[in-house]
Parts: structure tokens; C-alpha cells; sequence
């Protein structure tokens, strides 16, 4: 939520005047301090209209859900964005290329083969569609977004009436899917705009190219005219947030959606921008710089991605290392030669081998490896150790030795000195298996896993976020004792219905589409009735959270998305990554020299850490 509305003009449109940017503000306020000071800066984003105070209508589709906005008309030029909107026509035939046999919608749906399908399915699929339109967020007359939740019953709104960079992913890939690409288009843009240009200068200053967790549009007296009103949008790094933490995976998802956006619609013009370019380096470079880790995986503390709770992920959690690898992907695809970025490139691509094969070899788990572990010598001393990370055998969990099938495995949720979480993380492995983090073997292994545990990863309502749920003296101590996250509820064990869409792309990519139209069927039974929660609760996900919000925009997008896919499968391609050659052979020659495989040190010196 939002700490200040106080609105400054700095002298910043000269930085951006080449890029056709909107003018911008900065927003001031106090972060753990005894008084009150303009150190912490924070930057937001001034909308050039003006609204006159007195003027107020109602808006269908507004976030505030019934309340007077302050707005009729613009009193000024549309801001350039618009203008780009206006000036770079979208194509106007749906997707391109390999969509263009995609059968039209009806009635805001799609089946497989063209026709309409039953009148329950499209029942739940145009609520579904109402709901996620309801939850349109509009700055200066345009779709910049959704907002988290639109329980109208509910009365405490929290931050759920703001847009989060993630919850907005699968709304974003639905508009595109459907073909609505404007409100995709301005929210990669204005987002962008909200990204922190200044330098760190103290604890409490987000690093430079850090992306907002979550921003809001606001409506503010306008400087010196107390009868007129303008709108801001105020973004959080975190510093609101519960816990604190800035939010690792907001600009790796921002990167991602960049991508389908242009692969989608056939509009590269914007990932093509200058501003779109510096963007995507500042994140790169955020995520590439030097520091004191030397793992080839982003070491990052709790609650920095979807699980935003002290879990005991902190560390190098699977999660932001296959978000981490499919933004390092699609980055490399979208960035423009130029001068200068030679190094980041090399840098992009070393990083690329070395987090593959980190991951891939230390992060694998199946019974051939707990075999392997159960028998590891400790404390080896030297470069052809063989149980790199001084892992002790007795970490293996008693609940793991016969939960594990014997066939299939998956990657485990984290990896540290003397540390292995043994705990399966479902959007983790997903999107290693989207992103080709994980090889086509394992990606393979990863969906026999599902299948194998479908009662304890599934069950009544798709999908366990993690699976077991920390129970007794290891949830107090890990969670601090967390009474949202107890046992089976929430992260701890919940199911998570918008993980549904990332199944059905890690799915369709290899070829087993089936499970994917299990789950959603399994979905139907329950999900509109239930009012689309935010998550369930137990172990079977008999019950609906019981802090969960109803109407919960990324349950609903979820669903469409997975909807629109198993309808057209061919469209999951604009999400996912293949591995390159390059990247298989440098793969194959860090595995032939492994000392797992052949012991003895090589002369000749790898560029990686592994």
C-alpha cells in the first residue's frame, strides 16, 4: 500500500525527452525513521490531464465499485503513450504467424475445434470474463492493468485494490490470447516508467532497475489549484509490503510478458524502444552485478517472490532461478546490438550455462539421487568433491523415502552449504519445464511426478503450491509461528487455483496436454461456485483459505488462459523457451567434466562457477 500522496515535480523530462515519455514525480516519504524526511526517494507517475474537482460520473468499469470518480474529460494533450497506441497500429486479424487457423471466439469463448462448447462451460467462462473486465484498472481513460482482488463484499481491502506486477501475468497473456492488446501495451510501458532509476544510497532506496511489487492510481489535488484534481500512480518496492522485502520477481516477469507481448501480436516496435531497451539492462544488470555469492543462482531472502512470507525459501529459492533463467532467455532474444553491450551479452550467456547447469545437476532429485546422497562422504576437501556442498545424508526427511515414485522426480525448492530443501515448489518446477531450465528428460520426469502424486499435489482443487506443509516445531521456527501460513493453508501447503495456467503451458510444451485438461475439469466443479478464491486450504483443498479473497483476479485469468490454451495449443509457443544449440553443447561439455562423472581436476579452466 501506499506510504505518501505527497507529489513533487523534479526536473527529470529531460532525461526521457527522446523517449516520448509522460512527465513523472517523485513520491517522498518516511520509512523507519524517528521523523519525518525527503531522503527515501520514491518515484511515481503524474498523468498530464487534469480533472476538475467538480465534476464527478459513474464508471462500470472502475476499480473503486460504485464510488464518484472525478473525472469527465481531459483538459490537456493525451500523453504519449496514448499517442504511440494511436500511431503504431496492432494487427487486427487476432495472433500471427502459427495462430492464424485459431478458430474465432464464441461468445467469449474458444473450443478446440471451432464450435460452441456446452452451455455450462461457457457459463463459467463468460462470468469469468466479466469478472477479470470488472477488475480493469484505467489511468487517464486507458486499461493499465487489474487489481488483485473485486470481493464487493468484501470490507477491508489491504493492498488488493492495487495491480502487482505478478497477479497481473496471466490477465496480461489472457488480453493477448484474446486479442486485446492495448491494456498489455500500456502496462508493460507505464510500468516501466515506475521503474527506480536512482542509485542505492541507503538501506532503504530501491537498487537501481528494480521494478515495483504493486502501484495505484490516485487521485490528488493538483499543485497550487485546490479545485482541480489529477491522477498519479504511486508504486511500493516493497516498503509497504508485509515483511519489507523488494520484490525480485516483478522485473523478471516484466521481462517475460515483454516478450509474449511482441512474439503474440507480431509488434516488436516496443521491446524495440530506447526506453524498453534500457529497461530491460537495468534489470539485467541488477541481476548480473557483482557480490559476495559465488553460485551461479540469485541469492535472495524470504518473501521476495510469490510465496511473500517468511518460508524458509531464503537463499536460492528454485522459483527465482527459473524465473531468473527464462528472463536471461527471453532478454537475449529482445535486446538490439549496439555499442556497449557487448560485455552484458557475455555476461548473459556465461550466466545462462552455468545457472543450467547448477540447476540441472544439484537441484535434480529422483531415487537414483537420494540414493546417492543417503550414501555421500562429508567434509571433502578438494576440487573433485563429489558432494560439493557438504550435504549430511541424514538430512534425507523420513516423509521423502516413500514419497518418491520410482518413476519421475523433480527439482528440489532450494540449495545452500550443508543444506538441501527437499520440498517440491510447483511454480518452480513448472516453469523450469516452460522455460527449458530443466532438460527434456527431466521435464518429462517432472509431469510423471505429478501424475504419480496427483492425490497430495492436487487432489480437489489444482494446485499445491508446495508440497509437504511444515508442521509442529519446524512451521514455528521456520514461519516465526505465522498464523496465515499454518499447516496445509496459504503457502504452507495451500492449493493455488492460478497455478493452473502454468501447468497447461509446461503441459502442452511437452506433448501431454491431458493433464492439464484433467486439472481444469477437476477446477469447473468447484471454482465458480466457490467465487474464484485466492486459495484453498487442507490437504485434500476441501475448504476455501480461510483468509483467502473471493473474486481473486489471478484465479480467474488463470483459468482463462488455461481455457484458451487447451483450445489452441499452438499458442502456448509464445510463452515458452527451447534450448539453443550453444547452450546444449556448452551443457553436454560442463557434464563430461564433471566429477561426478570422472574424478581428477582439469587442466583447462571453466568460465563457471559449478
Amino acid at each position: 500500500m501506499a506510504a505518501s500522496e505527497t507529489v513533487l515535480r523534479p526536473p527529470l523530462g529531460s532525461l526521457f525527452s527522446s523517449c516520448h515519455l509522460p512527465s513523472f514525480s517523485l513520491n517522498f516519504s518516511p520509512l523507519l525513521s524517528f521523523k519525518p524526511s525527503s531522503s527515501r526517494k520514491r518515484r511515481g507517475l503524474r498523468c498530464t490531464n487534469t480533472l476538475a474537482r467538480g465534476d464527478t460520473f459513474q464508471s462500470p468499469d472502475c476499480v473503486s465499485k460504485g464510488k464518484k470518480l472525478q473525472s469527465t474529460r481531459c483538459r490537456c494533450q493525451r500523453n504519449d503513450i496514448e499517442e504511440d497506441i494511436r500511431s503504431n497500429l496492432l494487427p487486427t486479424d487476432g495472433l500471427k504467424s502459427d495462430l492464424d487457423e485459431m478458430p474465432l471466439p464464441v461468445n467469449g469463448n474458444l473450443s478446440s475445434n471451432g464450435s460452441t462448447q456446452s452451455a455450462g462451460t461457457n457459463s463459467i467462462e463468460d462470468e469469468a470474463w466479466d469478472l477479470l473486465r470488472q477488475s480493469i484498472v484505467y489511468y487517464c481513460g486507458s486499461p493499465i492493468g487489474t487489481i488483485a482482488a473485486n470481493d464487493p463484499n468484501s470490507t477491508s481491502v489491504l493492498n488488493y485494490d492495487q495491480v502487482f506486477i505478478r497477479d497481473f501475468i496471466p490477465s496480461g497473456i489472457a488480453f493477448l490470447l484474446k486479442g486485446e492488446y492495448d491494456i498489455v501495451r500500456n502496462f508493460i510501458l507505464y510500468t516501466l516508467q515506475l521503474q527506480s532509476w536512482e542509485k542505492t544510497m541507503d538501506c532503504h532506496s530501491p537498487g537501481q532497475g528494480l521494478m515495483p511489487a504493486s502501484f495505484k492510481v490516485k487521485t490528488v489535488p493538483l499543485d497550487g489549484d485546490d479545485s482541480m484534481t489529477e491522477e498519479v500512480l504511486d508504486p511500493d518496492f516493497g516498503e509497504a509490503a508485509i515483511g519489507r522485502v523488494a520484490p525480485v520477481d516483478s522485473g523478471l516477469w516484466w521481462i517475460i510478458l515483454l516478450r509474449a507481448y511482441g512474439k503474440c501480436t507480431g509488434d516488436v516496435s516496443v521491446q524495440e524502444r530506447v526506453d524498453v531497451q534500457t529497461g530491460i539492462k537495468m534489470i539485467l544488470k541488477l541481476c548480473l552485478a557483482d557480490g559476495f555469492d559465488m553460485f551461479p543462482t540469485l541469492l535472495v531472502t524470504d518473501g521476495s517472490c510469490m510465496i511473500d512470507r517468511r518460508m524458509g525459501i531464503h537463499g536460492h529459492p528454485l522459483e527465482i532461478q527459473a524465473l531468473f533463467y527464462s528472463a536471461l532467455v527471453c532478454a537475449r532474444e529482445m535486446l538490439t546490438p549496439e555499442d556497449g553491450s557487448d560485455d552484458l551479452i557475455r555476461a548473459l550467456n556465461n550466466r545462462l550455462v552455468a545457472l543450467s547447469f547448477h540447476i540441472r545437476e544439484y537441484y535434480w532429485l529422483d531415487m537414483k539421487k537420494i540414493n546417492e546422497i543417503y550414501r555421500y562422504q562429508t567434509e571433502e576437501y578438494s576440487y573433485d568433491a563429489v558432494n560439493k556442498f557438504n550435504i549430511y545424508p541424514d538430512q534425507i526427511p523420513s516423509w521423502l523415502v516413500d514419497f518418491m515414485p520410482n518413476r519421475g522426480g523433480y527439482l528440489i525448492g532450494n540449495l545452500q552449504p550443508a543444506h538441501m530443501d527437499f520440498r517440491f515448489f510447483s511454480l518452480g518446477n513448472l516453469w523450469s519445464i516452460v522455460s527449458s531450465l530443466a532438460t527434456n528428460d527431466q521435464s518429462h520426469a517432472i509431469l510423471d511426478f505429478v501424475e504419480a502424486k496427483w492425490a497430495e499435489l492436487v487432489a480437489d482443487m489444482p494446485f499445491k503450491i508446495c508440497y509437504p506443509a511444515m508442521e509442529g516445531e519446524e512451521w514455528r521456527i521456520i514461519t516465526g509461528s505465522d498464523p496465515k501460513n499454518t499447516p496445509w493453508s496459504y503457502h504452507n501447503g495451500g492449493s493455488w487455483p492460478t497455478l493452473l495456467w502454468q501447468l497447461t503451458v509446461a503441459s502442452i510444451k511437452m506433448g501431454r496436454p491431458e493433464i492439464a485438461e484433467k486439472a481444469v475439469e477437476l477446477a469447473e466443479r468447484r471454482i465458480a461456485i466457490d467465487k474464484w478464491p485466492e486459495y484453498y486450504d487442507t490437504k485434500r483443498a476441501r475448504f476455501i483459505g480461510k483468509q483467502a479473497r473471493l473474486y481473486q483476479t489471478w484465479s480467474i485469468a488463470g483459468y482463462l488462459v488455461a481455457k484458451l490454451l487447451l483450445a489452441n495449443p499452438s499458442a502456448a509457443k509464445f510463452l515458452t523457451s527451447e534450448e539453443d544449440s550453444d547452450l546444449r553443447n556448452a551443457f553436454s561439455c560442463m557434464i563430461s567434466a564433471n566429477p561426478r562423472r570422472t574424478r581428477g581436476r582439469k587442466k583447462t579452466q571453466q568460465p563457471f562457477i559449478v
